[in-house]
């Protein structure tokens, strides 16, 4: 705003020590102060109640922003709470049903099991007549047919692999083959 360079702070001063005098100029430099701290005073009074009035805009913006998910996160909750009981109320109300009627459900799905299960002799249905089954034709036994020895494989022998036992604190036999190589 004001273009005041240190040259042209110099002569002022000069000017002033020649117009106002050597007595009064250092009255003059300490009111100049007094007033430039009185200004400078009110300027940081005036930042500091602007920044005041930003952070309060800010903080009623964030506690807006916090209500507005507090009250989405309750009725996701409560939504939540809701569809919770409403399965706990119909498996309660299932497993009470089943309860009364154990024979309920298999009557739903099979009506001839339900009916099997029911104590009542007059609705159990009578047994289907078994039918023979058809006569079978007699297979002839497997005839062994004659091989010469040269071309009959050798029968073959079952070889039993035996385990064996390391002591303990000795080294395994891999162990023990290397050690002796080396």
């Amino acid at each position: 705003m004001f273009d005041i360079t240190s040259s042209k702070l110099f002569l002022l001063a000069i000017v002033a020590l020649l117009v106002i005098g050597p007595k009064d100029f250092p009255v003059l430099l300490r009111t100049i102060g007094k007033y430039v701290g009185i200004i400078r005073g009110h300027a940081r009074e005036f930042r500091a109640q602007f920044d005041e009035a930003m952070r309060e805009t800010e903080l009623a913006e964030i506690k807006k922003d916090m209500e507005n998910i507090a009250q989405e996160a309750e009725a996701s909750f409560n939504a939540t709470g809701r569809e919770v009981e409403q399965t706990l109320n119909d498996a309660g109300k299932s497993v009470e049903a089943s309860f009364e009627n154990p024979l309920a459900p298999i009557a739903a799905v099979e009506p001839e099991a339900a009916a099997i299960l029911d104590d009542s002799p007059a609705t159990a249905p009578e047994p289907a007549p078994v039918e023979p089954l058809p006569a079978q034709a007699a297979v002839p036994a497997p005839v062994a047919v004659a091989q010469d020895e040269s071309t009959a494989p050798p029968p073959a022998e079952p070889t039993v692999e035996k385990p064996t036992a390391t002591p303990v604190g000795s080294p395994a036999p891999a162990q023990a083959a290397e050690r002796t190589s080396a």
